[in-house]
């Protein structure tokens, strides 16, 4: 196998002369530049050592034909595992609704299930039972007031309380009026 000559550089001797030409005089501002642009880089010496055989350029080739047909095809295959996940979330959205479903059905097949239900939705009654609906029994006035709106301002009690809980418990056990649930 032969070896490929080395490219030239600075230090290689006289093999090839190389210019430099000076920049013309430029403003004062530039002028301290001047020193780090004095060292110039010649581009043909840098292009020169790059040598390409055509197994590289094929094989340069065949990697941005592979990208160009892979890039899509990875778009794609993301794109379907997104929908899959989202497939799989909705069948477990599924399942879950029909194990809620089949419980529902097998209290449902239970007798005092159904017989529950129908006393509480319905109102149905056994033979020989009677059932008092009592409605409104209560006299408006005799009912607890709606509470005002809360203030924002924080107030301090100087009592004790115990004896204050005290009075709430017995008060509680001996009112005449019922409260109102909602």
């Amino acid at each position: 196998m032969a070896r490929r000559p080395a490219p030239p550089s600075a230090s290689s001797g006289a093999s090839r002369p190389t210019t430099t030409v000076k920049p013309p005089a430029r403003q004062p501002r530039e002028a301290a530049n001047r020193g780090s642009q004095e060292r110039r880089v010649d581009v043909r010496e840098w292009a020169s050592g790059i040598r390409l055989s055509a197994f590289s350029v094929i094989m340069l080739s065949l990697v941005v034909l592979g990208a160009w047909v892979l890039v899509p095809t990875l778009g794609t295959f993301i794109d379907q595992r997104q929908k899959i996940s989202a497939l799989e979330e909705s069948i477990q959205v599924s399942e879950d609704q029909i194990a809620a479903l089949e419980q529902e059905r097998e209290r449902w097949s239970d007798p005092a299930y159904i017989t529950t239900q129908a006393r509480e939705r319905l109102y149905y009654v056994k033979p020989g039972e009677v059932v008092y609906l009592i409605d409104n029994d209560l006299d408006p006035a005799a009912l607890p007031q709606q509470q005002g709106p809360v203030s924002d301002t924080l107030e301090e009690t100087p009592s004790d309380w115990m004896p204050q809980l005290l009075r709430t418990l017995t008060s509680a056990g001996l009112s005449d009026t019922a409260a109102v649930s909602r």
